[in-house]
């Protein structure tokens, strides 16, 4: 499977099992993916200026609980 045409007829030809299998499959790749690019952003300050912005809103009050 060289390119995502390629998958996505392999995906058209598995099976319901084979399918709910590669779902929960893609589904725990694609978090940890999503994981791990949140921690670099994290480390890499990205996230700083939305952090900041977050913490003054709650000190002024902006914010209501859950």
């Amino acid at each position: 499977m060289n390119n995502l045409k390629d998958v996505k007829q392999a995906i058209k030809q598995l099976s319901s099992e084979e399918l709910a299998a590669f779902r929960s499959w893609f589904a725990d790749f694609d978090a940890e993916v999503w994981d791990r690019q949140f921690e670099e952003d994290v480390a890499a300050g990205r996230l700083d200026k939305l952090a900041e912005k977050a913490l003054r809103h709650l000190r002024e009050g902006h914010c209501t609980d859950l």
